[in-house]
Parts: C-alpha cells; sequence; structure tokens
C-alpha cells in the first residue's frame, strides 16, 4: 500500500541555503536563461513565493548556513533552525525545459536533508520554481527507476515513504536524475540534476549530523 507522506514546508533553514548556494556556485556555469519578458510567468500569483520570503529572517535569527564542502554540483551544509542542528546537501538543476518552451520560472533546488532532533535522516524535498498544478504528482527517474512525488505548492516529497531509502540509494548510484512536473498554467517542465558528488556531500552530512 502506498504511504503518503504528510506535507510539510521545506525547512526555512534549507530556504535560507539557497542563497548560500548561489554564492558557492558563482563560478560554476549559470543555469538555463529566463525566458524574455515576452513569456507568461509560470510565477505569477504564485503562493510559493511565500514560503521562500522568511529565509533571510531565519538566517538572521539563527545560524547563517554553512558550506561544509563542495562535491561536484552538490553542497553540504550543515545550519540552525530555531536552535536544532539540521544538516542538508543540495543541488540545482544542470539543465532546464519547460513544454510550451522558454517559460519563466524561480530557481529549482533538490535537497536532502538530515535533521536528528526529529530523527528525520536522507529526507528528499524538491522546489520546482512554480505552483504545481494542484492534486498533480511529479515525477523523478534515475536510470530505470522511477518515483511517484506528492506535490503541494512548487514543494515535492516522495509519495511513498517507505521508498525513500531506496530512491537516496538510487541517487548514489546513478548518474543523473530527472524532474518532471506540471504547473497550475498547464506547463510541463524537466529538470535533470547531475548526481557525481551526491554520495561525498552525503557522507560529510552524516558526519556533521550523527
Amino acid at each position: 500500500m502506498t504511504t503518503i507522506r504528510a506535507y510539510r514546508s521545506i525547512p526555512l533553514a534549507l530556504a535560507a541555503a539557497v542563497g548560500l548556494w548561489t554564492v558557492a556556485s558563482a563560478q560554476q556555469s549559470p543555469p538555463a536563461k529566463q525566458a524574455k519578458p515576452a513569456a507568461k510567468s509560470e510565477t505569477k500569483s504564485a503562493p510559493a513565493k511565500q514560503t521562500k520570503q522568511p529565509a533571510q529572517s531565519t538566517a538572521a535569527g539563527g545560524a547563517q548556513p554553512s558550506l561544509l564542502g563542495q562535491f561536484g554540483d552538490w553542497g553540504a551544509y550543515t545550519a540552525s533552525n530555531a536552535g536544532k542542528k539540521v544538516c542538508y546537501a543540495l543541488a540545482k538543476p544542470s539543465s532546464q525545459a519547460t513544454d510550451p518552451p522558454n517559460r519563466p520560472r524561480d530557481p529549482a533546488y533538490i535537497f536532502v536533508s538530515t535533521r536528528p532532533s526529529e530523527n528525520v535522516r536522507n529526507e528528499i524535498s524538491i522546489v520546482i520554481g512554480y505552483p504545481f498544478k494542484p492534486g498533480s504528482d511529479a515525477t523523478v527517474d534515475i536510470g530505470s527507476a522511477k518515483y511517484a512525488m506528492y506535490t503541494q505548492a512548487d514543494g515535492a516529497w516522495i509519495k511513498n515513504a517507505a521508498e525513500e531509502a531506496r530512491m537516496v540509494d538510487a541517487m548514489r548510484r546513478g548518474s543523473d536524475l530527472v524532474v518532471s512536473g506540471e504547473s497550475g498554467r498547464g506547463t510541463k517542465s524537466t529538470d535533470r540534476y547531475a548526481l557525481k558528488g551526491l554520495s561525498q556531500a552525503l557522507d560529510r552530512v552524516a558526519a556533521e549530523c550523527k
């Protein structure tokens, strides 16, 4: 039987890492250019932006996220969320595409987080950069393996929590991960993440948040 994980917001300490990741990756290849202003934005009137706004205040109220190490496209980070230690690996897409093409979006990211105080280890969270179509599932493909992702607002989590450990193992062994989703406007997106360096980033996270 499929177990649907209850929705939870992307932890604010993780959202705060987005700014730090931008600095850490400044010398890497930039993400795909956004569309020209003439195109309709997927993010207009999007409630998802509200979940990202508290990021700076979280960092100010607690410890600024610290980069533990950079491993390929993956950064390993630690931060404090309400006084509780959080560790995570984070990456941004190596390529992005939309259908219709060139629809502008907010930045997309994938997190693999560990929160010892909540007994949570290697939880996979995706920020897609637009509000998902209500009631729709996203999908993640890693080689021949496919995983259904529960969606709400601009976030996605694995639908069957029992598969999460297998998904993380597939990510460690795979070469890339493809996230497919559909926005509330009917635009379909395909984001590809390179998985090189993920194993090292997760090992560093595990060592920091034992």
